[in-house]
């Protein structure tokens, strides 16, 4: 009587998965922030998907897989200080994966996903908008705040859209709002 060993095959490849899936998860927050940038940026937006009703998933429209995937890139590429130097994340992720390795070949006793730690920094805030709306042109002058840049920060603050404020102009407007604001 011939056995099959599909079972313990299977059990084996999904037990040398797991170190690269768990590896995964401390970082998936990088695609998650990307995703809500894309549509808060109006860089994906509904119509961007199709339904495919043989296996009930939504589909991107190759130009927008194209425009998120640069989305992506660019989150990747952007940096964080880890061990004391700017660091890309793909190379934080990348020395990350190193010691996890060197965890689990018991050549370290311990091992810290909490670093570098999330840090989200918007200058958008709804505290913000609401003080750029109420902000007067004669305070917006006193500021150092121009005529076209206080009109243009009147018009972002009224969208619902995530907009960019200048440290300049945040550092400025940091004065009157009493907001901190972050480089």
């Amino acid at each position: 009587m011939e056995t099959s060993s599909l079972p313990q095959e299977f059990a084996d490849h999904r037990t040398k998965e797991l170190p690269a899936y768990g590896h995964q998860e401390p970082f998936r927050w990088i695609a998650d922030v990307t995703v809500m940038e894309a549509f808060e940026s109006e860089v994906l937006d509904l119509p961007d998907f199709y339904f495919t009703g043989d296996d009930y998933r939504y589909r991107f429209e190759p130009e927008a897989k194209q425009r998120f995937l640069d989305l992506l890139r660019e989150q990747f590429n952007s940096g964080a200080s880890y061990k004391g130097r700017a660091s890309k994340w793909d190379t934080i992720i990348e020395l990350k994966a190193v010691e996890l390795g060197r965890y689990l070949a018991g050549q370290s006793n311990e091992i810290n996903f909490s670093q570098p730690y999330l840090e989200f920094r918007r200058t958008d805030s709804l505290e913000r908008r609401r003080r750029i709306l109420a902000l007067s042109q004669a305070n917006a002058r006193k500021l150092g705040i121009g005529k076209g840049t206080l009109h243009y920060l009147r018009r972002n603050a009224r969208d619902a859209s995530y907009f960019e404020i200048y440290h300049k102009v945040a550092t400025r407007l940091g004065a009157e709002t009493g907001v901190s604001v972050h480089s």
